[in-house]
């Protein structure tokens, strides 16, 4: 009997529980201005080994070296991969030992491995022929990878930025002062916030000094939980200011009581600094991905499972 490596829905199931899970659940659970600190992060991903690895060893030939070898190697490399999502992609707040983390859920993976190898051998193994119930399973996986991603990747800026929104210059609406001018102290780049629940996709514009400038660089993905008890903020573009100087805002959206605020621009670490001006769509192709490999499996399998049949009884 060959060995079994992991299949698409083994990953998906992985990656669901060990990316856009710790950031999610972290935010349901807690208060909207509190960030996740990185060691809760790894936690899930760590007591997940032993999980994962149980699973694949019960799948494994039945020999011991074998089962427990490839279930702990395959899951080290999981988790090894969910480490580094936190680490370069979504550097969380705090500091881990991730050195530890890595060795601790290995350890944790060969105990699940053993575990899964004594109960495996219990189990009766039929090789069931695809259903088309993988279609269906692949669709919706597909949509609500593509929605964790989005979220993740929003989440995932608001706890990794380094400085949020530590001085507002002015603005327009029903918050700040009606008028939108504001004192612009050096020239260079300047965030635009949307404040509460005013729309992400305003057309902004600064004129000053006989000049206008439009914020030319949205922000597809806009972190927010910005600010304090009193106001939140969520950062939808960027604006370019070519002089210092008095300047007025002015934000054309369908929210007539909308209301914009001028302020630095968020210092976030991170590939996730980069991935929130992506457009949206290849945010949800990429959540898609795991879901598009389940389709393809299935539509694999399927196609298999008669031609096995036809071999089988020609060699019978």
């Amino acid at each position: 009997m060959s060995l079994r490596l992991p299949g698409p829905g083994v990953l998906t199931a992985w990656l669901a529980a060990t990316v856009p899970a710790p950031l999610v659940v972290y935010e349901w659970t807690h208060r909207w201005e509190e960030d996740q600190p990185v060691f809760i992060a790894l936690c899930w991903p760590v007591l997940a080994s032993p999980v994962l690895a149980a699973v694949l060893a019960a799948r494994q030939p039945r020999r011991a070296a074998a089962a427990v070898g490839v279930s702990t190697l395959v899951t080290t490399a999981f988790l090894a991969m969910s480490l580094a999502f936190f680490r370069w992609v979504v550097p969380l707040t705090g500091e881990a030992r991730w050195g530890w983390a890595l060795l601790g859920g290995a350890a944790l993976a060969v105990a699940g491995g053993l575990i899964g190898y004594a109960v495996g051998g219990r189990l009766p193994r039929r090789d069931r022929p695809a259903s088309r119930r993988g279609y269906l399973i692949g669709g919706l996986t597909v949509v609500i990878g593509a929605l964790l991603t989005q979220s993740a990747v929003r989440l995932g800026a608001e706890d990794s930025t380094i400085q949020e929104l530590s001085r507002e210059y002015g603005g327009v609406g029903s918050y700040p002062t009606p008028t939108g001018r504001f004192t612009a102290p050096a020239a260079g780049a300047y965030a635009i916030y949307a404040v509460g629940f005013a729309p992400a996709d305003p057309d902004c514009r600064l004129t000053g000094g006989g000049s206008e400038v439009r914020a030319a660089e949205p922000v597809s993905v806009p972190p927010g939980d910005y600010g304090g008890d009193y106001a939140s903020f969520a950062w939808v573009a960027t604006v370019r200011v070519p002089t210092p100087g008095s300047w007025t805002l002015d934000c054309r959206t369908s929210d007539p009581d909308a209301s914009y605020v001028v302020g630095d621009v968020p210092e976030i670490r991170g590939a996730v600094g980069e991935m929130i001006h992506w457009p949206v769509g290849v945010i949800w192709l990429l959540g898609a991905v795991p879901g598009l490999l389940l389709v393809a499996d299935t539509a694999r399998r399927r196609r298999a499972g008669p031609m096995a049949a036809v071999s089988g009884r020609m060699t019978a």
